[in-house]
């Protein structure tokens, strides 16, 4: 088995994100006042199983009917032949998503050389074939391994991306086929789990906006052979992982005998890594208020620069190549003494001031 992690010192062992482990007990108890509090209301981050021949917008549909709550979002789609990690925001806590967004994705997959289509996947049209696939495991090897250095990413014709407010795969199916420009990805890591010629499983970690149908393609192309993605499964998506998700069966099963907490993050613990404070009463009625939050509130607090979400490791800053060094954005959680969120603050001061990102109520954080 090869194992390959990009990077400044290239070829070193990439790290595996670990799940949030924590004080239990508390996260438990927090869990639990998250959906008491307020009437039964809940607010926080549940992490589903996708399954297979479903997609994200349905299984938001599905977690939105069985929790029986009016707001329900996810952080990053998944086609719907894939299976994995969907990150689903309740509530208030999908207030939460632009910080959960851009976080590093993790997958392991399944690629059939030999074989084109038009969606660079197993769902698509036969475009071309190889009969007399010549291409050995050493080729393999080889080529996943240049892949590490790959910078750019040309968005595939079938995708969500839109083109004058329509999506290409609306166009693409109409026979009108728009090719967007490069767009800056990063590939931390490839590992190959197992060659079968012509089937390859492999492992990706890679920044968000990477298309995992499009690298098999491209890694087809560059052993002259052709492939697509026939099987696909997300196990990270920013620090959350397949460990933490449920099913939507064993969802709707624990939601009927009254056990949602054991699958709902707070809002707080989903801000993982981000530096924080926790504010005493007389700060929270002052960020209740809108006053101002100067750097003597914050000045206990050592605020990495840092883009805007969490590396795997919180005291090693990793800046993936596609994130502007010169715009690079930090955030601050504030949380009261009983560690709900109070608010997100920007840590780029201004004039001395830490700007609001957002601020949660007290109906919400009493």
């Amino acid at each position: 088995m090869e194992y390959w992690s990009g990077g400044p010192n290239g070829g070193s062992k990439l790290k595996a994100l670990r799940p949030f482990k924590g004080n239990a007990l508390a996260i438990a108890v927090q869990r639990v006042v998250e959906i008491s509090r307020h009437k039964g209301k809940m607010n926080g981050i549940i992490v589903v199983d996708k399954p297979p021949d479903m997609t994200s917008a349905q299984v938001v549909t599905q977690v939105k009917r069985i929790l029986k709550v009016k707001k329900v979002g996810h952080t990053g789609t998944l086609d719907p032949f894939a299976t994995g990690v969907l990150v689903c925001c309740i509530n208030k806590a999908t207030r939460l998503a632009q910080f959960l967004t851009y976080g590093k994705k993790r997958y392991e997959g399944v690629m059939r050389l030999g074989i084109r289509t038009d969606t660079q996947d197993l769902t698509g049209r036969v475009v071309s074939t190889e009969p007399d696939l010549r291409v050995t495991d050493q080729d393999v090897r080889r080529v996943f391994l240049s892949f590490l250095d790959v910078k750019h990413q040309n968005p595939p014709a079938y995708s969500a991306l839109k083109h004058r407010g329509v999506p290409l795969y609306r166009l693409a199916r109409r026979g009108t086929f728009v090719q967007k420009p490069p767009r800056r990805i990063s590939i931390y890591g490839l590992e190959i789990l197992d060659i079968s010629l012509p089937h390859v499983r492999f492992e990706v970690c890679c920044s968000a906006g990477t298309y995992v149908r499009t690298l098999c393609a491209d890694i087809g192309d560059a052993l002259g052979c052709g492939a697509h993605l026939t099987g696909l499964c997300r196990t990270e998506s920013g620090r959350f992982t397949l460990d933490e998700a449920v099913s939507l069966n064993a969802l709707e099963r624990d939601a009927a005998t009254g056990k949602i907490s054991n699958h709902l993050i707070p809002m707080s613990v989903a801000l993982r890594g981000m530096p924080g404070i926790s504010a005493n009463d007389e700060l929270v009625q002052k960020i209740q208020h809108g006053h101002p939050v100067t750097h003597v509130e914050v000045a206990a607090v050592r605020l990495p620069r840092t883009c805007p979400w969490t590396p795997l490791d919180s005291h090693r800053i990793t800046v993936p190549a596609w994130c502007d060094s010169d715009s690079l954005i930090g955030w601050i959680k504030v949380t009261d003494a009983r560690g709900n969120l109070v608010a997100v603050l920007s840590s780029s001061k201004k004039n001395g001031v830490y700007p609001y990102v957002c601020v949660f109520p007290l109906s919400i954080v009493d």
